[in-house]
């Protein structure tokens, strides 16, 4: 009976999940904005108030590592490794496509189980940050940037159905050339879908290191210079 802390900052929505034995125990969101630094700490501050009045420990953190927002992937790991260095308890890291990919799976009861799941994560104009997962999460297609045409994913179109999903997966739908596909819209990663990785996870034992885990932008990240500073320099 372990209590899980989710974290997940990936994108525009911060969310929290306190969850145990396949149960959503407590969770606090909020989608109005880029408000991680201000709404995060509070947040987690809530969920462990929630477990010392049930008496009750925390055994993990699980935190949500991208790919995303640049700022919100470093604002939900630094708190969830300060947690996890303070109560003493195992750091779980992961994957912001496979949380969408688990989401996916049970989006639907009518799955026959041997779809191929692609998540996207908008990266800005044509670009998203992708995969392909089995209903194993085994790999199809591995984590990366992809600049989107008419020839990305021409992989998967004799194979078995396809299904999009993700804040960059609409701006996909008019190019894929395939006719085997399922377009499930922009969907958003929550803290409460990490419940069935983090759980696994734990009993697993896949921890990352609290002091070196750093986070998966899939791309080096690069800073831009604001006009006036060019004009004036």
């Amino acid at each position: 009976m372990a209590n899980i802390l989710n974290i997940e900052t990936s994108s525009k929505i911060c969310s929290v999940a306190l969850t145990k034995d396949g149960c959503v125990e407590f969770q606090l969101e909020d989608s109005e904005g880029m408000n991680h630094a201000v709404k995060l700490a509070p947040f987690v501050e809530k969920c462990m108030g929630e477990l010392h009045r049930k008496g009750e420990k925390l055994d993990a953190v699980a935190v949500s590592l991208g790919p995303g927002s640049y700022t919100g992937l470093r604002i939900g790991l630094s708190l969830a490794k300060g947690l996890a260095f303070s109560l003493d308890v195992p750091l779980i890291g992961i994957s912001t496509l496979q949380i969408l990919a688990v989401k996916a799976m049970f989006r639907s009861m009518d799955w026959e189980g041997d779809e191929i799941i692609v998540p996207m994560v908008d990266a800005r104009r044509m670009e998203v940050f992708t995969g392909a997962f089995n209903f194993s999460l085994e790999d199809v297609i591995k984590e990366g940037p992809v600049i989107l045409d008419e020839d990305s994913f021409k992989s998967l179109y004799n194979e078995r159905k396809v299904i999009f999903l993700g804040d960059g997966s609409t701006k996909f739908q008019n190019l894929y050339g395939g006719d085997n596909a399922e377009w499930l819209g922009e969907i958003m990663p929550h803290a409460r879908d990490m419940m069935a990785l983090s759980e696994k996870y734990l009993r697993e034992k896949r921890f990352i290191d609290v002091a070196y885990a750093t986070p998966n932008y899939l791309k080096e990240y690069q800073t831009t210079i604001p006009k006036n500073k060019v004009i004036n320099s």
